[in-house]
């Protein structure tokens, strides 16, 4: 079943109960009014709130896909979203759905390069894109020519677009007579691009419905749950999260900021039941408690149930860290990438808390495996490359048949991660196979030392990377962010690494920020970037 039909059910039984709502803590607010969009000077403690039902929700989506249609948008066409999260992306998302075209949400941190060559790749044929993005649309829209439709979300419209407002208000809410299988075509979202250019991954109805089914199984949503949703909508996981409440018709909150303050303000007044974090803002929370800056005491939060962190290795002194303040809530974590439908092809379950530090087992729907280099199974406790099986998996990279055949084989999707599995079937992820350091013969795993140093007190972040060398090839480098207000020595760190086996000790230590992606991946290609060429130059000299 197509998941517009989920959107549709919900207009028909919840109508008048809320779907969404945006929460802006800046100090600007837009008017609550859908249509008056003006933006006003209000006082900076206040919040800035809108919602809307669920059976606005459909009629947005409605009216934007008769516009689509009447344009001459038709099935496989391709349209997309270079927005801010905000309470249109959603409807807009859906509204795309319905015609029979496909979805394509871009990165709101790409360059206009990078703008440009996914509209390109994908071959799209229409752009959405608000305000914060004008000036990159219009350096890039002469190159652009096969994108025949501009439509721009805000006051203002440049002359190169057309008033998203002004035509959809007009169209006709009832929703178009397309007709929609599980196999047709629905998206394409983009790899994080960590390592280069992004590859275009496509998928069809039927994933969209499996990640539904696998939220829904994991959380256990109801429709007296409320989802605090932070991360950016562009992207798999936190879109694939809010299918649990889009299959339950339960509310969620978009909360556009990361402040520990706001996060957990917005979790006190509306009443938030299932959250979900990236490690940095998990860190940031924790340390303004440390800090005084936050008293839990002084908020309503026994009402939350939930926190789940993914998108990247999870150190269990975190997860520590936050049981010590929030006893009362479930943990639980989730594996998963683009090309399979995002989180939940591996899920550690609330059940299984003791298991802290294990990405967990096949999430609902889902088979994985551990294989070697010739893609045999290996034994408990032994690295391979994880790959897992199920509905959610893409249907190829778009255009890109080379790097389809590289990952998809019988069926599974061979994800470039490595992995281990424990005597009870759990499995730990070890780290990018890309990110696997060789260390005079040695295969060092960064996310074992990263979890290492996550340990001592002072450190915020931490990321290990592979250097040049040339006695050894390559050494392990720890690029190490402080918490505010704390100092510390290469010597003190030196010195704490002495609890690591002499083998995995990193040889450089550096202290800077840490730059982490929207989703929250470390970004270890800009590090490798900015750090290799020095290293290359010692081994250089050191050999003459």
């Amino acid at each position: 079943m197509p998941i517009t039909e989920i959107l549709a059910r919900n207009a028909a039984l919840y109508g008048e109960e809320i779907s969404l709502v945006e929460i802006n803590p800046g100090i600007r607010e837009v008017k609550a009014s859908w249509k008056d969009y003006e933006l006003v000077e209000t006082n900076p403690e206040k919040k800035y709130r809108r919602d809307i039902t669920w059976r606005e929700f459909d009629d947005k989506a409605n009216r934007l896909a008769n516009f689509l249609r009447e344009r001459g948008l038709q099935r496989g066409h391709k349209v997309a979203i270079l927005l801010m999260n905000c309470l249109e992306w959603l409807p807009i998302y859906f509204g795309i759905l319905k015609t029979g075209a496909i979805a394509v949400p871009l990165n709101y941190r790409y360059t206009e390069e990078e703008i440009k060559y996914c509209l390109d790749l994908a071959e799209c044929d229409i752009l959405v894109f608000g305000p914060e993005f004008t000036e990159r649309v219009a350096a890039i829209r002469g190159q652009i020519p096969k994108v025949k439709i501009r439509l721009f979300l805000g006051h203002g419209c440049p002359a190169f677009a057309e008033s998203y407002y002004a035509l959809t208000a007009c169209c006709s809410s009832t929703a178009p007579k397309v007709t929609l299988s599980d196999d047709d075509d629905a998206v394409i979202y983009f790899s994080s691009g960590t390592t280069g250019f992004p590859k275009a991954v496509l998928h069809a109805h039927r994933s969209l419905m499996t990640s539904c089914a696998a939220e829904m199984n994991h959380h256990k949503q109801t429709r007296e749950d409320n989802f605090l949703c932070i991360p950016p909508l562009y992207h798999t996981g936190a879109k694939m999260h809010w299918f649990g409440s889009l299959l339950s018709g339960s509310k969620a909150v978009l909360l556009r900021g990361v402040k520990p303050e706001w996060i957990i303000k917005t979790i006190s007044e509306e009443r938030i039941t299932v959250l979900w974090l990236l490690v940095p803002w998990a860190q940031d929370i924790l340390d303004a408690i440390d800090r005084g800056d936050i008293t839990p005491e002084e908020y309503h939060l026994d009402q939350c149930r939930l926190m789940h962190i993914g998108a990247q290795p999870v150190p269990p002194s975190l997860i520590n860290r936050w049981k010590k303040h929030f006893p009362h809530h479930d943990y639980d974590t989730n594996y998963g990438l683009s090309e399979a439908i995002g989180p939940g092809c591996v899920h550690l379950g609330i059940e299984n808390s003791h298991k802290v530090g294990a990405i967990g087992k096949a999430g609902y729907q889902w088979e994985l495996q551990i294989v070697d280099a010739s893609g045999r199974e290996v034994e408990p406790g032994e690295v391979g490359e994880l790959c897992v099986k199920g509905p959610g998996v893409m249907k190829c990279y778009y255009n890109n048949p080379e790097a389809s055949a590289e990952v998809l084989k019988d069926g599974w999707l061979y994800t470039g991660d490595m992995a281990r599995m424990d005597e009870d079937g759990f499995v730990y992820l070890v780290d990018r196979k890309k990110d696997v350091i060789i260390c005079g013969g040695e295969n060092l795993y960064p996310v074992q030392i990263e979890n290492f140093l996550h340990t001592y007190d002072a450190v915020k972040d931490v990321a290990v990377i592979g250097l040049p060398d040339r006695h050894l090839g390559e050494i392990p480098a720890a690029i190490i962010e402080l918490k505010p207000g704390f100092s510390c020595s290469e010597a003190e760190m030196a010195q704490f690494c002495t609890g690591l086996p002499r083998y995995k000790r990193p040889r450089k230590i550096i202290f800077e920020e840490i730059p982490r992606n929207p989703t929250g991946k470390i970004e270890k290609q800009r590090l490798r970037e900015k750090h290799f060429c020095g290293s290359l130059v010692e081994a250089q000299t050191e050999n003459h």
